[in-house]
């Protein structure tokens, strides 16, 4: 039985995650309901499918590893640190870890930033990309997609809006 590695993050309509301080306030709907789907996409839903949370160490620096208590949560890091709990540190190659992972049914939600999904992509082994896209153009900041990746292609297996906030599901052809 195999697990999934799964991309989940918010994006604004210019492509970047967070603003170029590693801000995120501005991920907010647009206060504007009316054409939203009867379906609503529920991320604690998606959080309990997922066994493992991935993130680098910027986003752990901003304290994002502790809003996952219940996670085994990996930090990308070269930094050498001893582990805090259920938060451990790792480096090298950490695609194939995260492989290995998954070939033994885990889930693992890739949390962020750039940096980290890049090893991801460029290896095509994510198996699930979720993007929710807000209603705001940054025009600079720290973008999801660093470039000089091969073509991927996907399937588009649902979208939902909420606010103006499109949340859309691809899956790997």
């Amino acid at each position: 039985m195999s697990g999934k590695i799964i991309m989940n993050l918010a994006i604004s309509i210019d492509g970047y995650i967070a603003d170029e301080n590693g801000g995120y306030d501005w991920i907010v709907g647009q206060g504007d309901t009316s054409i939203d789907t009867a379906e609503k996409s529920d991320f604690m839903e998606f959080l309990a499918g997922v066994d493992i949370v991935v993130m680098g160490k910027k986003c752990y620096d901003q304290g994002f590893a502790k809003e996952y208590p219940t996670k085994t949560v990996y930090v990308a890091t070269n930094e050498v640190k001893d582990d805090e709990g259920n938060i451990h540190f790792i480096s090298g190659d950490i695609v194939s870890k995260f492989q290995n992972e998954k070939n033994s049914g885990k889930n693992i939600y890739l949390f962020g930033g750039g940096g980290l999904i890049d090893h991801f992509v460029k290896a095509n082994a994510i198996d699930e990309y979720i993007v929710g896209i807000i209603p705001t153009i940054l025009g600079k900041g720290r973008p999801l997609f660093l470039g000089n990746n091969p073509t991927i292609q996907l399937h588009l297996d649902k979208y939902t809006v909420s606010d103006g906030v499109t949340v859309l599901h691809y899956s790997r052809r």
